[in-house]
């Protein structure tokens, strides 16, 4: 059986970060209920830091460096995503937005997506569904249902005992894994081979051949 592949973002700024540490229950959560499935997983999880100047320099000349160009390939050719970001002035973190900028607009259609936020307080939730899924949404990309916002009140003593973060972590992986085993496993598919646009067995030789008249 072919292992499915989760592609992770995680924009936390800070090391150790609470967008890392959210990104990673999401990710062991949709794990576990794809194991439950039957279903082998393949899990990849990018820090956005690591790769902030990279980020930079192909916003700037439109050219990916070599480590932000594979981890671009990871996530256009996953079958899903767990995007994860820390909440700025009500929205999606820089680096967040700065990265999806550098994706090819199509890259996303049809990808399973679940979204993950943090901030220090629980009046940021509404975030995930006025700013972050409308983003999703307008690449054609496929977000599932439940968003998971995480407080920093969530991660203590005094977290939300009525909608508990692990309860609402849960929702969302369940989500995520349905709409992964509802999909044929991704192929990768390589942009620059001909048979991509010319048609299988086809090649240059076969373009010129026909612009020539023979």
């Amino acid at each position: 059986m072919t292992a499915r592949r989760i592609a992770v973002i995680s924009a936390g700024l800070s090391n150790p970060s609470s967008t890392r540490m959210l990104a990673d229950r999401l990710a062991a959560a949709t794990a576990k209920q794809l194991s439950e499935r039957g279903i082998e997983i393949e899990v990849d999880v990018f820090e956005l830091r690591d790769y902030a100047h990279d980020i930079t320099n192909n916003l700037l000349t439109g050219f990916a460096p070599p480590a932000l160009e594979s981890v671009i390939n990871a996530v256009v050719s996953a079958d899903a995503v767990i995007a994860v970001t820390p909440i700025f002035s009500t929205s999606y973190s820089g680096l967040f937005k700065s990265f999806i900028d550098v994706l090819d607009p199509d890259a996303l259609t049809g990808k399973p997506v679940l979204i993950g936020a943090n901030a220090g307080t629980a009046r940021h939730s509404l975030a995930i569904d006025y700013a972050i899924r409308p983003l999703f949404t307008y690449l054609h990309a496929e977000p599932v249902s439940t968003g998971v916002f995480a407080a920093s009140s969530d991660w203590g003593s005094s977290a939300d005992n009525i909608a508990p973060l692990g309860e609402r972590i849960d929702r969302g992986a369940r989500e995520l894994a349905d709409a992964i085993a509802r999909r044929e496993p991704a192929t990768d598919s390589d942009p620059f081979d001909p048979a991509n646009y010319l048609g299988e067995g086809r090649s240059f030789g076969h373009l010129l051949g026909g612009l020539a008249g023979e």
